[in-house]
């Protein structure tokens, strides 16, 4: 019988997305970085916040990170 092979996760996407109990990939927003003197202050507040990936990419993430 063949011993069964641990799939490695990909660090890049373990260090940006969790995969929650209910199946849904949480994730933080684009666009916080650098230039953001030209961004408004709302628009900013509501980059703090967390948001959840779309249906279309999610299934691509959970390859991505096998045992989450």
């Amino acid at each position: 019988m063949a011993a069964k092979i641990k799939l490695k996760s990909h660090r890049g996407a373990a260090k940006r997305f969790k995969v929650l109990k209910s199946g849904k990939v949480k994730m933080s927003r684009a666009n916080r970085r650098h230039i953001l003197t030209k961004k408004t202050t709302k628009y900013k507040r509501s980059m703090r916040k967390a948001v959840y990936a779309t249906s279309a990419n999610a299934p691509t993430v959970k390859k991505l990170l096998p045992y989450s």
